[in-house]
């Protein structure tokens, strides 16, 4: 090796290249699309640097004092070119910034900064300096040929990234003015890189937003295109941003071509700072019941695109499409694990909060549009009151139900509590998969007599957020299928056929001789105030889960048994009391009444007989018992 500084050098890594080239390729990034937003990365910055420097040294921007990003294909070599005009690189540069794997000269530059005090806001990008190696990706071979600002010398950096690089003077009639050219030459299977929409749509979706212009040439030959202008949707005032501007951003980020339903845009401010432009969609996006549950916000650093894989959100908040652009998250080695920092944390409290807010306003002062968002994701947001305990009273008052009072509307907890009756402790409701077989239920026929409104539960996590025992506003939430109606303080809306309450000694008899006929297939059978109307019910003990929840967790193998139901009996029905009045002499009629209207229970929950064969007997008996009467 040669010290002459006029000399072509080739140089050994100053590390275990090899491996630490193959941990960049092959583990610290997953997608190869970054490589490109790496070296607008670097060529941003590069800009920025010359910018914080020309404040002291305006001469060093010469002629062209506009920064540029400019990106070049030329599909016939397979190769792609990203220039910029920024500071430059000297040779000791190069082999201080692209010689040495996790030390870049962004990283000493801030350090510079940061000694100096000064409070120029340098906006700088890739603290770490590997990058840049995400080019050996898509390439074969990568040449850099820089010129530093104010420098009469121009250098070549070359290397296929296998052990070793070449440094060597480059004629200045061959390099830029000012600036860094990066040249790549393709693998053969990344050649489709050099297709102008797809390096416009990867500029675009991932550096869109960087402060330096971005221009496109398609081919050799051709003339530039801008593709970026250098300024960012969400630091603009949102008072000079127009409809259709937020419209169509929307629909980049979300890949959709609805209209959003919502918009949130805000800059906080504080211990951290962070810009955020996020959108409720106008409809269901096609993966909002993905089984990973993931979010898809955007997260970048800087106005520069990190990844769109960020645990940003709550999961039930998924369904909200936007980025997040923080100035204060590191770039640290790996960009991807970006998400483990403590700072983002904080991002994710601060926003969550403030989307949950904005919600709440909407709903407030918006009622049709707040109604359509809670039609789409309202299954989605009801997770959280499972999965957010923190957040549950937030969430509560932003849920929407179906109910028997609400038609094809939606109630707001708020609005069933200030209905509720006197005399009415608790916020009753029923679980089930189907709004109109709830409706039908026998189970809420006492409570319709009441006028006592009942919220109608079709959706499978409301069985799991009711099983938490939450309460709203001091009323807890209580199934009508399960314990003690607790009706009988709250009058009928007829006062005036009110039945008597009181079984007869015969009922009371009857519903005995019930209990032990039907043995252990019930833990016991009592008289309903709850049916006014059907001759029996089932209903779940007081403590443990109701009908529905108990046959989801029986499905999904959580229960080693179920409880035993208890059978009601509404004692003033025809049917019961003719069955009460019967003599000791049809004790056998008796026992198949006493099975069948276990049956009618089950068949009116949604459920099977208990034994098929034994009630087809049983009801072969009671016809021909019919028809021998006749």
């Amino acid at each position: 090796m040669t010290t002459d500084t006029k000399a072509t050098e080739t140089k050994a890594f100053e590390a275990d290249v090899s491996r630490l080239l193959h941990m960049m390729v092959h583990s610290v990034y997953s997608d190869k699309d970054v490589f490109l937003r790496e070296l607008i990365s670097n060529a941003a910055d590069a800009c920025e640097k010359l910018r914080f420097e020309a404040v002291s040294r305006p001469e060093l921007l010469g002629d062209e004092p506009k920064p540029r990003i400019s990106i070049s294909a030329d599909p016939d070599n397979k190769q792609i070119t990203v220039e910029d005009n920024g500071i430059g690189m000297s040779r000791d540069d190069m082999t201080e910034a692209l010689g040495t794997i996790a030390r870049s000269g962004t990283r000493a530059f801030i350090e510079r900064v940061g000694a100096g005090n000064s409070s120029e806001d340098t906006q700088l990008i890739g603290q770490f300096g590997v990058g840049f190696y995400s080019a050996f990706m898509v390439a074969t071979h990568v040449d850099v040929i820089s010129r530093l600002a104010g420098s009469e010398e121009a250098w070549r950096w070359s290397s296929d990234g296998k052990g070793s690089y070449e440094i060597a003077p480059a004629p200045l009639e061959a390099a830029p003015k000012r600036g860094t050219r990066v040249v790549l030459h393709l693998m053969d299977n990344a050649a489709s890189y050099t297709g102008s929409y797809r390096l416009e749509q990867l500029a675009k979706s991932r550096s869109g937003h960087v402060p330096v212009p971005i221009t496109l040439i398609e081919k050799p030959g051709a003339e530039a295109r801008d593709i970026a202008d250098g300024t960012a949707l969400w630091v603009r005032p949102k008072s000079e941003i127009k409809p259709e501007e937020y419209t169509d951003f929307y629909r980049g980020v979300s890949g959709q071509y609805d209209e959003p339903a919502a918009t949130i845009h805000f800059r906080a401010e504080g211990r951290q700072e962070y810009s955020v432009l996020a959108f409720v969609p106008g409809s269901r996006p096609f993966d909002l019941f993905d089984q990973d549950r993931k979010g898809r916000m955007k997260l970048y650093v800087r106005r520069v695109f990190i990844t769109d894989d960020a645990d940003l959100l709550p999961r039930y908040l998924r369904f909200m499409r936007g980025l997040v652009d923080s100035a204060d998250l590191p770039l640290n080695l790996s960009r991807e694990m970006i998400q483990e920092s403590p700072l983002l944390a904080a991002i994710r409290k601060g926003l969550t909060n403030r989307v949950l807010g904005d919600l709440a306003k909407l709903a407030e002062n918006e009622t049709e549009s707040y109604a359509k968002i809670w039609e789409n994701f309202g299954v989605v947001l009801k997770e959280g009151l499972y999965e957010d305990h923190e957040r549950r009273d937030q969430l509560l008052k932003l849920a929407r139900f179906r109910s028997t009072a609400s038609g094809e509307g939606w109630r707001g907890l708020a609005d069933y509590v200030s209905a509720m009756k006197e005399g009415q402790k608790a916020i009753f409701f029923m679980a089930g998969d189907d709004r109109a077989r709830l409706e039908a239920s026998p189970q809420l026929e006492g409570f319709k007599a009441r006028g006592i409104e009942v919220l109608l539960l079709t959706d499978t996590v409301d069985s799991f957020w009711t099983s938490m025992a939450p309460e709203f506003d001091g009323k807890p939430f209580k199934s009508v299928t399960q314990g003690v109606a607790e009706l009988s303080e709250i009058p009928l809306l007829d006062e005036a056929n009110k039945p008597d309450a009181a079984a007869t000694p015969e009922v009371d008899g009857f519903l005995a001789f019930v209990k032990a006929a039907l043995g252990d297939a019930v833990s016991d059978v009592k008289p309903s105030d709850r049916l006014t109307e059907s001759a029996v019910c089932l209903v779940a003990p007081e403590h443990g889960p109701d009908r529905q929840f108990e046959r989801l967790l029986n499905a999904a193998g959580r229960l080693d048994k179920t409880a035993k139901p208890i059978l009601e009996i509404n004692p003033r029905h025809e049917r019961v009391l003719a069955l009460a009045s019967l003599g000791d002499d049809e004790q056998a009629f008796k026992d198949d009444a006493a099975h069948l209207l276990y049956d009618e229970a089950r068949v009116l929950d949604g459920d099977k007989p208990a034994d098929a064969r034994a009630f087809s007997e049983r009801l072969a008996r009671l016809i021909a018992r019919g028809i021998s009467k006749g």
